[in-house]
């Protein structure tokens, strides 16, 4: 097969597998109901865990970190080195644009740092240290996430190369569009905090961890 055929098959494959929605199967298979009825409708994990299942949740958030993660290394090891970049962005519009759900889908965070953890390991754990320590100064996930994916692509230019972290900054726009409304809420003063029972809650996750989305 010639390369750009293979390159075809990879972004594929990892489009199929960014677009699987772990939120929706797991809730449904545990007799949760439709994640989409329930809370903000959203698909990710701190939707999940509006139906009071920790583990539901838990396991919500590391399929959609993972399904992001597996993408790349598939496109990476039985594609080539050079399919992983296009293998990354499909993966992660797979999840906020999946053919199943009518092309709604998440706000792509844990995606984001699953892909993000193929590429470059250390952006990745950047992403999660400035996630933990915006959050403990804040109590806003939504702005941890916004700081962490700022900051990511930049790791990722230093441990990894110039390329990759363009890559992730595009990506970076894009998880930034799909936080538009977190980001007026966070101007209003009306995002909810982590742990906040009440007063305004956050679709990005207002008691989740890094990657909720």
């Amino acid at each position: 097969m010639s390369e750009d055929v293979l390159s075809f098959l990879a972004v594929v494959i990892a489009y199929l597998l960014g677009s699987i929605p772990f939120g929706i199967i797991l809730t449904k298979i545990s007799g949760a109901g439709d994640l989409r009825t329930i809370g903000s409708g959203n698909i990710g994990a701190t939707n999940v865990l509006r139906t009071g299942r920790k583990g539901l949740a838990a396991a919500t958030l590391i399929g959609d970190m993972l399904k992001g993660t597996v993408a790349v290394l598939v496109a990476h090891y039985v594609f080539g080195s050079a399919s992983a970049l296009p293998a990354a962005i499909a993966a992660f519009l797979g999840h906020l644009f999946p053919v199943w759900l009518k092309f709604k889908g998440g706000k792509g965070v844990a995606t984001y740092l699953g892909v993000t953890l193929a590429l470059v390991p250390m952006a990745a754990a950047a992403f999660a240290a400035i996630w933990l320590l915006t959050a403990r100064l804040s109590r806003y996930s939504s702005l941890s996430a916004l700081v962490a994916s700022l900051m990511t692509p930049f790791v990722a230019a230093y441990f990894g190369d110039v390329f990759t972290g363009g890559v992730l900054f595009l990506l970076t726009i894009v998880l930034w569009v799909t936080h538009r409304a977190n980001i007026k809420r966070l101007m209003a003063g009306t995002e909810g905090r982590i742990g906040a029972k009440n007063g305004a809650t956050s679709e990005a996750g207002s008691t989740g961890g890094p990657g909720t989305h």
